[in-house]
């Protein structure tokens, strides 16, 4: 399905692989633009290699604010206006609270949850600059249900935070015509799933609960990432959407 994004110009961080990756080639085939971010240098450059003109890669640690803010002001002066944010960079973590350590409390929660604050902070007075703007946060549907799945207290916490910070910003930032609205797949076939994926038995497990029987592919994921994106979600803000097969299932 195509979204129009012609003239515009988004930022997706963790844009070379998975579900970022899908969602870098869905507003190209819109008409858009793209800054992809992302740790991952090599695939980062082959897949802003591939898109063709027009579009670069910036290598960006989102927990590491001055790099953040730095290579956002960077962006802008590339592309001169920036209209979409999208975060789906993240990383998991699926210790048993008996076995979390302090430092991976720590990391989950600034790389998931500090990480994205940092992103929309850096662009956020350039939203409101520019007449507003779209935010896409990839939350989980860990931080509804407590994790369960593959992520576990640290992971739940962080995406839960993410989804308590999208409702915020969704509320300040509307009268500035910034929307903000996230994304919460459950399994999805990625490299971040790939141990799930190998484990016959957890597998089964997760598969189980799932009413579509299946994991979803990262397009699919993409897809609802691109309708917040777009200006068909016009009149949708602060909205958390389960992407999930039907494990959620929430009023």
């Amino acid at each position: 399905m195509r979204y129009d994004f012609d003239n515009k110009v988004a930022i997706v961080t963790g844009g070379a692989n998975g579900i970022g990756k899908e969602v870098v080639k869905g507003i190209v085939d819109g008409g858009g633009k793209v800054a992809v971010l992302d740790i991952a240098d090599e695939a980062g450059k082959k897949t802003v290699a591939e898109l063709g003109d027009g579009h670069r890669y910036y290598h960006v640690n989102q927990g590491d604010r001055d790099e953040v803010n730095k290579t956002f002001q960077q962006i802008i002066a590339d592309f001169g206006k920036i209209d979409v944010l999208i975060n789906v960079a993240g990383v998991i973590s699926a210790k048993p609270f008996d076995e979390l350590s302090p430092e991976e409390w720590d990391r989950t929660i600034h790389i998931n949850l500090t990480g994205p604050f940092n992103t929309v902070h850096a662009i956020w007075n350039h939203f409101k600059n520019n007449g507003g703007g779209r935010i896409v946060n990839v939350s989980s549907v860990a931080g509804k249900i407590g994790g369960g799945l593959l992520g576990t207290s640290a992971y739940a916490s962080s995406k839960a935070g993410l989804n308590g910070f999208t409702k915020a910003i969704a509320k300040e930032g509307g009268k500035y015509g910034i929307y903000a609205n996230a994304v919460a797949p459950s399994f999805t076939k990625t490299g971040m799933t790939t141990e799930l994926q190998e484990n016959k038995e957890k597998n089964a497990k997760v598969i189980g609960i799932i009413p579509l029987g299946r994991p979803a592919e990262p397009v699919e994921i993409a897809q609802m990432i691109l309708f917040f994106a777009s200006d068909a979600a016009s009149f949708i803000t602060g909205e958390i959407g389960d992407c999930d097969g039907g494990i959620v299932m929430d009023g």
